[in-house]
């Protein structure tokens, strides 16, 4: 039994992170579904929901206004989740440029955000931006360009981080970036991605349902547009930037609240997760989704089984040596890194563990009932 648990658990782990992908690409290759693109100038609205961001939204909002796009196609629109802080007066400041404030209070988070401002907006497509977000001078062009294919109806483009002054650090902050971009160009070849990046996502404004203010509208709205027969995919060109993250506390905890929420939109979309209606989704969902978010429980089990396994041969006191190796590189890579030591390896361990250990975290929450509507907008 301990046998067969142990590689049960090896295999669904070499499953979830190499298997999938490669069966995507196989499928692509057998079976592409390409976008009808086309350069194509709609009416935009972006909507920037920002609580107490002074130190970004005038940088983030000048960036908007030096967008590649007709001046008079594109509205933005922030919301103001109850900021004290003096972003009202710096979005303000702005006028009298096509630029509106909408303050919300009492604060109520993002979500709520969103749902306010979209009646209001003008714009037939919809620009989801975050408040430190800084687009490419072409990223809209690029964006709206899917848009010119009538079943696509969500759009996200690519993050890369960036330092503080700007420059780019590369594709993505680490490995673990430039693979996920990777897994969502081969999914877009197949027809849907299941995952986005929320400060550059796009939607026709038709496919917008208001959710629930303890909804992930990155997670839950993409599904939602699945559910309405539309396709959601990645445009690669379409560049933000933002400010790197130095903490790795706040990173993990920005891993736990964002694992939190995208439980409770698994179990809130649960519909999409059976092989009925659209079977090649509900697979796309549970492997890069589910299994994903609950690749902790095949860790903790091919450890806990191996250990048992100790004296039934070599290959199991070799696969224990090298996740115990694996775990050590990631927990000691700060002090290795401070030692001049910095190889690719190290952080893309460093960044598996603190994102199993968060979704861990974000389980247990979820198992006990717990919900996270409001936070602290992490600093780069």
């Amino acid at each position: 039994m301990l046998v067969f648990l142990f590689w049960l658990s090896i295999l669904a782990i070499l499953y979830i992170y190499f298997g999938y992908p490669l069966l995507v690409l196989i499928y692509g290759r057998m079976r592409s579904l390409p976008v009808a693109k086309a350069p194509i100038a709609p009416a935009v609205t972006i909507l920037i929901a920002a609580y107490n961001e002074v130190e970004n939204i005038g940088q983030t909002l000048q960036n908007k206004l030096e967008l590649d796009y007709p001046e008079e196609r594109l509205e933005i629109i922030v919301i103001s989740d109850g900021s004290d802080d003096g972003t009202d007066e710096i979005v303000q400041s702005f006028a009298p440029a096509n630029i509106r404030l909408i303050r919300q209070q009492p604060r109520a988070g993002k979500t709520s955000a969103l749902n306010l401002a979209v009646p209001q907006a003008r714009g037939e497509i919809i620009i989801f931006s975050d408040a430190n977000s800084l687009y490419a001078t072409d990223a809209l062009r690029k964006l709206v360009a899917n848009f010119n294919d009538s079943a696509v109806g969500y759009v996200s483009g690519k993050m890369v981080y960036a330092n503080p002054d700007g420059s780019l650090i590369g594709d993505g902050c680490s490995s673990y970036m430039r693979y996920e971009n990777r897994l969502r160009k081969y999914e877009t070849e197949i027809g849907s991605i299941v995952g986005v990046d929320g400060g550059i996502d796009a939607v026709r404004k038709g496919l917008y349902q208001p959710m629930r203010a303890d909804q992930l509208p990155d997670f839950v709205l993409p599904l939602a547009v699945i559910a309405q027969g539309y396709r959601v995919v990645y445009e690669p060109e379409a560049v933000l930037r933002e400010t790197a993250l130095k903490d790795s506390t706040d990173e993990y905890r920005m891993r736990v609240r964002v694992s939190l929420r995208a439980f409770w939109a698994l179990w809130d979309m649960r519909q999409l997760l059976g092989f009925g209606t659209n079977p090649l989704f509900a697979w796309q969902l549970w492997s890069h989704k589910v299994l994903r978010y609950l690749c902790f429980l095949f860790l903790i089990a091919a450890f806990g089984t191996n250990l048992f396994l100790l004296q039934s041969g070599a290959v199991y006191r070799l696969l224990f040596l090298l996740q115990l190796i694996c775990y050590a590189a990631a927990l000691l890579m700060p002090w290795l890194e401070n030692k001049g030591y910095r190889w690719s390896l190290l952080n893309f361990s460093r960044y598996f563990l603190l994102l199993n250990v968060a979704s861990a975290h974000a389980f247990c929450k979820f198992i006990g009932g717990k919900k996270q509507v409001l936070w602290t907008p992490r600093k780069g």
